[in-house]
């Protein structure tokens, strides 16, 4: 578990599946490209998180607002494996999603910026990566926060995306 000022990452549960749909069934206006997800496809992102915490003990953490326990989103690192080609595919990758209503916060970066910290101190690897839609400024934003720079173009499931990687 990871603490901040305001958020506790920990490890998906089988109990976050709820507040994780309402999530990923949210179209998010904010974030043009992200379309939402059915409940059965939700319930299997959350058990392919809480399997790859099993198998390689680290991955996506649930986002908590400290205080109160509620659900924020996701952020982390995982080996996804996405057919993106080499210098993608072979190094973990990146990600953050924040529930709509906390837009605008600071969350995704606070967290993400968390999930970093541990993951350097934890897994030690020098390279990781992340991609987003081309149109998605404030994920670029966070990215760039995080030390990510663009290095290619490319298609990811029939959309343009930007890919990003990070060396410390």
């Amino acid at each position: 578990m990871i603490t901040t000022e305001r958020l506790i990452l920990r490890p998906f549960e089988k109990d976050d599946y709820e507040p994780y749909l309402a999530m990923a069934a949210d179209p998010q206006p904010q974030v043009p490209w992200r379309q939402p997800i059915s409940p059965e496809d939700a319930w299997h992102r959350l058990m392919r998180y809480i399997g790859h915490w099993s198998l390689f003990g680290y991955g996506n953490f649930a986002v908590l607002e400290k205080g109160s326990g509620v659900f924020l989103g996701e952020t982390g690192l995982w080996d996804a494996h996405r057919g993106m080609g080499a210098g993608y595919d072979e190094y973990d990758e990146t990600g953050w999603s924040i529930t709509s209503h906390w837009h605008g916060r600071g969350v995704a970066f606070e967290a993400a910026e968390a999930a970093h910290r541990w993951y350097a101190d934890a897994i030690g690897r020098p390279r990781t990566v992340c991609m987003t839609d081309p149109a998605n400024e404030r994920s670029i934003r966070i990215a760039a926060k995080l030390g990510y720079v663009p290095f290619r173009e490319g298609v990811y499931k029939g959309k343009a995306v930007r890919m990003f990687e990070r060396t410390i």
